[in-house]
């Protein structure tokens, strides 16, 4: 091993123990390990009114948007490897008007399909054909917050869940960033914004107790998505599903879900035992609706041996999945609800379902 290779290895080691430390301090203080996140109150009108546009915090056109390859309708169409940097300003610093969807498309067997084309999407803003601006299959970096049930319900399962995470991390996208948060009454900032490396080192501290608290974790997982660094952004929701200590309600949720650009992709881990009782399937359901809302997908894992390879899938299908922009036809400021509806061309008679967000609230005021 060269000297410049254990210098390297042995500062990784360095930053990993001093991690370990860290978070080792923290559970001499806490018992439950991290710090419990800003206490949890009533919704306030900023909370409520988040502001009403396509998540694009840019609106300057990114420099070399002209060289890009186009269509004849002067859609920018991106198919081909390049530079990191260049992929992540194409994909958040266009026109802040552009609409961007993240679109997974699976057969009727649930598997990821790849391989399609811009002219293969359709894609309608309240019934209104729209016009394909920008198209992309890159794996491009994003940010990612990781949303883990540790409540009582879960401690059988705390083992299997630490490694599921382990194994997403390894499955995504090297300079993709991460956060997690653990729950079961309390919402706990178990990690901040931080590569998948430091992350994996507090996983070992999390014991499974109490309460749960879905609505409220989710909730705060959105919020600290507004400070992420990358446009593509999603939420990684492990949970039974089961709901009965938040003080955030259901609805409450939703209506901050539908204003923000976030897609939820959920696990449920439900009690095989106690599957077909009505709590189980409302937890089942709670987290098919947040997945549905937001665009992501929704797994039911019966068995905690299973959690990994999940993990895994969802991991590869977010570096695959289909950017696209178009420019809304609608150039009213109104603030109203727009529904997105994306039909994708058959190919044999295949069926194929599109997973992406419902729509979007117009913006308003001046431009």
């Amino acid at each position: 091993m060269s000297p410049r290779t254990r210098r390297s290895s042995s500062l990784f080691m360095f930053r990993r123990w001093r991690a370990l430390a860290y978070v080792s301090v923290g559970l001499l203080l806490l018992p439950l390990g991290p710090s419990p996140m800003r206490p949890l109150a009533a919704p306030t009108s900023e909370d409520q009114s988040v502001t009403r546009k396509v998540a694009q915090p840019r609106s300057e056109t990114p420099e070399g948007t002209s060289t890009e390859p186009q269509s004849a309708s002067g859609q920018v169409t991106r198919t081909t490897a390049a530079t990191d940097q260049s992929l992540q300003e194409q994909f958040i610093r266009l026109k802040s008007e552009l609409v961007l969807l993240s679109i997974s498309v699976t057969d009727q067997l649930g598997r990821f399909v790849t391989g399609l084309k811009s002219d293969h999407f359709t894609i309608y803003e309240d019934d209104v054909p729209q016009q394909v601006k920008f198209f992309s299959t890159d794996d491009i970096p994003i940010s990612v917050g990781l949303i883990l049930d540790i409540s009582g319900s879960m401690k059988s399962k705390i083992a299997r869940l630490r490694e599921a995470v382990r194994r997403f991390i390894e499955w995504s996208n090297p300079q993709d960033e991460f956060f997690a948060i653990a729950f079961n009454k309390q919402v706990m900032l178990l990690a901040d914004f931080t590569d998948g490396e430091v992350l994996l080192t507090y996983l070992p501290f999390l014991r499974a107790q109490g309460r749960t608290a879905l609505f409220d974790a989710v909730y705060e997982g959105v919020l600290k998505l507004r400070n992420a660094r990358h446009g593509k952004r999603v939420l990684l929701v492990i949970s039974d599903g089961q709901d009965n200590s938040s003080r955030y309600s259901y609805g409450t949720l939703s209506r901050l879900l539908k204003e923000s650009d976030v897609q939820i992709y959920t696990i449920g881990t439900p009690d095989p035992t106690l599957y077909n009782t009505y709590f189980e399937q409302q937890g089942i359901a709670i987290l098919q609706q947040l997945s549905k809302l937001t665009g992501g997908r929704h797994f039911t894992v019966m068995g905690a041996s299973l959690l990994e390879a999940v993990c895994a899938t969802i991991a590869r299908e977010l570096r695959q999945q289909y950017n696209i922009g178009y420019m809304s036809s609608n150039t009213s400021r109104d603030g109203r609800w727009r529904r997105i509806k994306i039909e994708v061309a058959r190919e044999g008679g295949k069926k194929f379902k599109v997973h992406a967000r419902r729509g979007y609230y117009a913006p308003v005021g001046q431009p």
